[in-house]
């Protein structure tokens, strides 16, 4: 019998695009409606009502980035007082919690980043991330993927030249998601090191165009991707 997952955020946007691809995870797509994050009992109704051995959670505060600094409340209580509740509830019921976070955990200074190196975030999205972090890192039956991840197509008609990142598509992530799900600690997940212009060619080749991103944007914000690799591989 296939594990059963919860997953948080069932309406968002990758929690979507995981739902109409995956067919491999047993899992449920819990809205804000059947698993409110700001209320550890309605998670821990959630969790006794369907009895789950993980919960994927993908409930967050992402875009846009203002948010994180016009809202900071909402930005807190989302991404790290709801991770908090999350951890609580796993904790007690002995629930596995899968947490998404983010490579902008790193300073993203000078790239290669490896998941035992320092983490410095360079905006509020990734301290908000980083403060559920804190919060999943205190529970040892617990799995952190850093993900650097986007939609498909890529939307955006121009690219930077000068940023590398390694960006994937949600529908890739779907599909190495079951390899990850078994596994414990923190992981970075993402595609093959490039610049945001190089990627955004390869799937966008007619209308996006170069451009330099200004010194306001840290440049170099690869990981290090050895451990995923010999995971999947």
């Amino acid at each position: 019998m296939k594990k059963k997952i919860l997953v948080s955020g069932g309406n968002g946007r990758f929690a979507k695009i995981l739902k109409k691809n995956n067919k491999v995870l047993n899992l449920i797509f819990l809205s804000k409606k059947n698993l409110n994050i700001l209320h550890t009992k309605s998670i821990e109704k959630a969790i006794i009502k369907y009895k789950p051995t993980s919960i994927l959670h993908c409930a967050a505060l992402s875009r846009p980035m203002s948010e994180h600094y016009t809202n900071i409340e909402k930005s807190i209580n989302l991404n790290i007082i709801g991770t908090a509740n999350m951890v609580k509830a796993c904790e007690k019921y002995g629930v596995k919690l899968i947490y998404l976070s983010t490579g902008y955990v790193y300073a993203c200074t000078r790239g290669n980043y490896k998941e035992s190196d320092p983490v410095k975030p360079f905006n509020n999205y990734g301290f908000s991330k980083l403060g559920g972090e804190c919060a999943v890192q205190m529970y040892k039956n617990s799995l952190i993927l850093r993900v650097t991840m986007t939609e498909k197509p890529f939307i955006h008609k121009k690219g930077y030249t000068n940023l590398y990142s390694n960006y994937m598509f949600h529908e890739d992530m779907v599909k190495i998601l079951p390899k990850l799900i078994n596994m414990t600690g923190i992981i970075n997940v993402g595609g093959k090191s490039q610049s945001v212009y190089n990627f955004g060619k390869l799937h966008n080749k007619k209308i996006i165009r170069s451009i330099c991103s200004d010194k306001n944007l840290p440049l170099k914000q690869t990981m290090n991707l050895k451990k995923l690799n010999k995971i999947l591989n």
